[in-house]
């Protein structure tokens, strides 16, 4: 049976979704705000997330932050239509998917079965979750810290990444000294909502490594390994 924990201060919300997936054979409980949540958390297992975006006090996308740098728990965002920004905010922070307001409940249930899908498979393809990893990785005197979303060079200096970078330097450094294809990279990189293909994996190698310095002629932290893909070929440690 899969348990989702439903967060929407509209108690009117929280009755129609609960009572529509209960008869989809879900357990699901509901809260109306985030500590309420975090109580939930505390007391249940779960599956799932299902997280308003507008909530009171705390709003969902710092709540969502809390969960995916906390949880391996999935997490699917409800927007209101016409809200792009917090969707792609949602999605940056880590959301698994999101649904605007008001939704098909059919469309809903499909995508918690899509969402539990993905994260399945992830998990049995090898992929740990970020929340499971280390939060603070060092390689070649860098420091990768996933919580904060930061990389710190040999010398101290913060060095921006944008949001792809960010997941594939994570995809890179979970998989160290391994090879991995484009078509991998694209699958440990993919967010709902955002098109990753094989040429924006190159674009995206091609400025990690210029902002780790590695040179695009002779490149010693992120190789090219012709006819097969890319490899970090450092040793990562916490």
């Amino acid at each position: 049976m899969i348990r989702c924990l439903l967060v929407d201060d509209d108690a009117e919300i929280r009755h129609a979704v609960q009572g529509y997936l209960e008869r989809y054979g879900m357990a699901v409980r509901t809260v109306p705000d985030g500590e309420a949540m975090r109580r939930a958390l505390a007391e249940g297992s779960f599956d799932l997330l299902l997280l308003d975006v507008m909530l009171p006090g705390e709003d969902g996308l710092e709540l969502c932050r809390q969960v995916v740098q906390q949880l391996a728990l999935p997490v699917i965002m409800l927007t209101a239509q016409g809200d792009p920004v917090s969707r792609v905010l949602g999605l940056e922070l880590g959301a698994d998917d999101y649904i605007g307001k008001p939704f098909e409940p059919r469309e809903l249930v499909a995508r918690i079965h899509a969402v539990l899908r993905r994260n399945r498979r992830g998990a049995g393809a090898g992929a740990a979750p970020a929340a499971e990893a280390p939060a603070q990785l060092q390689f070649e005197g860098w420091r990768f810290d996933r919580l904060r979303r930061e990389l710190l060079s040999p010398q101290g200096v913060v060095v921006s990444l944008s949001a792809a970078e960010f997941r594939l330097l994570s995809a890179f450094v979970e998989h160290a000294g391994r090879v991995l294809a484009r078509e991998r990279l694209v699958e440990l990189t993919r967010v709902p909502g955002v098109e990753v293909n094989e040429r924006s994996i190159d674009l995206g190698v091609s400025r990690l490594r210029q902002k780790l310095g590695d040179s695009p002629r002779d490149p010693q932290l992120i190789r090219t390994v012709r006819g097969e893909g890319y490899q970090l070929d450092v040793r990562v440690g916490p």
